[in-house]
């Protein structure tokens, strides 16, 4: 990935500044082979950072999960497509930063890293609806996560390279992005020490996965033309009922809320 020039004043301070926590193989989260962004979705991606930045510092908190729409999932009922971990810090200035760490795969193959962003460079992934949505964590969840989001080794614990799409919730052979969101936020509020004990942790705090319904032509079409998609990690009972369980930002909010670790959702437009 590219390392986007920093844009003078607010800009380079509220909602740009990209690091990355690993080696990038090619650029976050879209295919090779793109044509860079034209003048208009650029402005469009910003004006939502900036927005989101505000509504982020109106909220009070310090730690949320972030949402945003890259994929259109409307016909599975969903609306969120990815999201990760965002937290504010004093700038320099004395201005506050918020900054994203959230997982990213690499080209549409089977590999995927960390990296820690600004909100600019969030939001500049081509989406499918410039909205993004929040969900502020409970006080005791922020004070565990903020040290930890903080620290390169420490927010990598739980980051498994092995990207699979539609990773099942309850394997370790792979993990897509919004599970390593979960399973982190479980390593901080559970103490897991590894991806077995969170994935457990999660199962008696009650969170429920979302269950796609897939056709075995749709799921071969899909392995057949995708490195970044594997259904070997579900149970061949669901598999071969159609039934493909995976973490979704909704599902993911909704538990929130549910278990009392989460406010209601903000949406910003």
């Amino acid at each position: 990935m590219k390392r986007p020039a920093l844009r003078a004043g607010v800009l380079a301070g509220a909602v740009w500044a990209a690091t990355w926590l690993a080696a990038p193989a090619a650029q976050a989260g879209r295919a090779c082979e793109e044509q860079p962004l034209q003048a208009a979705a650029v402005q469009q991606g910003m004006a939502l950072a900036q927005a989101t930045a505000r509504s982020l510092q109106s909220s009070g908190a310090r730690v949320v999960l972030l949402a945003r729409a890259g994929q259109d999932l409307g016909k599975y009922g969903l609306r969120w497509s990815h999201l990760g971990f965002a937290y504010r810090e004093e700038g320099s200035s004395g201005a506050p930063v918020w900054r994203v760490v959230h997982k990213l795969n690499h080209c549409g193959t089977a590999q995927a890293q960390l990296y820690r962003q600004g909100l600019g460079e969030f939001f500049l992934d081509r989406p499918h609806r410039y909205e993004a949505a929040y969900i502020a964590l409970s006080p005791q969840l922020q004070a565990q996560l903020l040290p930890l989001l903080r620290d390169n080794r420490q927010v990598a614990r739980m980051h498994q390279a092995a990207y699979n799409m539609v990773a099942y919730p309850w394997s370790t052979r792979y993990q897509q992005s919004n599970q390593w969101v979960l399973e982190t936020l479980a390593m901080a509020a559970g103490g897991a020490a590894d991806r077995g004990q969170a994935q457990s942790w999660l199962s008696r705090q009650g969170y429920e996965p979302t269950t796609l319904r897939l056709s075995a032509f749709t799921r071969l079409g899909a392995r057949a033309t995708a490195a970044n998609v594997a259904f070997d990690d579900h149970p061949n009972d669901k598999r071969f009922s159609d039934r493909i369980e995976t973490v979704t930002v909704d599902s993911m909010f909704q538990w929130l809320v549910r278990a009392g670790l989460g406010t209601t959702p903000v949406t910003v437009s």
